[in-house]
């Protein structure tokens, strides 16, 4: 899979101390997710079984221990991973996570 964009996961343990205990949890998922060669819906989910999967290709994956939010968007066909949000559960429940 392709993974757009890694900066803006940089972005996010970069930019505050307290979010630097991401790091290491969403650079692990960055490798899984290229290395993955998801489908469907469905695989994402044999994969990650905690995976919360959505409507119009939308996932939520939990980033360390489910104190982060990670929302992608996948184009199965193209096998194209869009990072549409990363944040902790608070700002999670602040967004429309259908549309952003």
């Amino acid at each position: 899979m392709r993974v757009i964009a890694l900066s803006t996961l940089k972005a996010f343990w970069s930019t505050a101390p307290k979010y630097q205990d991401a790091e290491a949890p969403i650079q692990a998922w960055y490798r899984d997710a290229l290395k993955a060669d998801w489908s469907t819906p469905a695989e994402v989910k044999a994969q990650y079984g905690n995976a919360s999967i959505l409507q119009s290709g939308r996932v939520v994956f939990n980033i360390a221990g489910n104190k982060y939010r990670l929302v992608v968007k996948i184009n199965y066909p193209y096998r194209v991973i869009y990072i549409r949000f990363i944040g902790t559960h608070r700002q999670y429940d602040a967004i429309d996570v259908d549309t952003i």
